[in-house]
């Protein structure tokens, strides 16, 4: 394997479990949050010079349905990463502290609640959008062979099941409220076991990796002409 593309790969695992530590803020304190997010943006913009040729192609090819869907999530994601950087700054007590920014708290702490459950959302569908290409390079690095229908059967299964319970999660933790802002404040709960926090938020991320996937293998099978753009007469 190439070294970007081991750069590329360790990047987007980073990101994920740097994405998945800030969502535990209850449980490590401003201080880590404030760098840990700092580094997260640090990757994002890393991960952005890494894919550079996306910026290449935007305008070039055919617009499938599979791609306009991959094209939305992509914006949305970035609109949900700059929303946090811009609010995330702003509330620093810590790391962007000597910027000294005064006013607008209120604003800043909406935004980076609604920017923080929606990038959560939207990260998982666009590693989702990507989940074959991840599966076709660890099947290359660890030199597996082809699955079987049967066990294809079972994953599918197993990923089924893993995207149940995840929306369970999803519906249970209320996270629609706080994305739709339809409160001021995130409930946390500082007595709850790290394992079942983070399991929770594992599953809620397999179900939207899972929809996105399979969302994307339907949208490739649908006539692409039916979305060209047709001339007047």
């Amino acid at each position: 394997m190439k070294p970007k593309a081991i750069v590329k790969i360790m990047t987007d695992i980073l990101m994920t479990l740097a994405l998945l530590f800030l969502m535990g803020y209850q449980f490590w304190g401003d201080i880590a949050h404030e760098w840990a997010g700092a580094g997260m943006f640090l990757l994002f913009i890393l991960h952005h010079i890494l894919n550079g040729n996306w910026y290449k192609t935007l305008f070039k090819g055919r617009y499938t349905p599979a791609r306009v869907f991959q094209l939305v999530v992509d914006i949305l994601v970035f609109l949900a990463m700059l929303g946090l950087m811009v609010s995330g700054i702003r509330l620093s007590n810590h790391v962007f502290a000597f910027l000294n920014i005064r006013g607008g708290m209120s604003f800043a702490r909406l935004l980076h609640m609604a920017a923080s459950y929606w990038g959560f959302v939207l990260m998982a569908l666009h590693l989702g959008l990507h989940w074959g290409m991840f599966l076709g390079m660890a099947g290359k690095v660890l030199k597996l062979r082809r699955p079987s229908r049967l066990r294809k059967l079972l994953l599918t299964i197993l990923g089924a099941g893993i995207a149940v319970y995840g929306l369970t999660v999803f519906i249970r933790r209320d996270l629609l409220t706080y994305m739709l802002l339809q409160t001021q404040f995130v409930f946390l709960d500082f007595g709850e076991p790290i394992p079942l926090f983070y399991l929770d938020y594992l599953a809620m991320m397999g179900a939207f990796i899972f929809l996105a996937y399979y969302a994307s293998k339907l949208l490739r099978k649908l006539p692409a002409q039916k979305f060209k753009s047709s001339n007047p007469s």
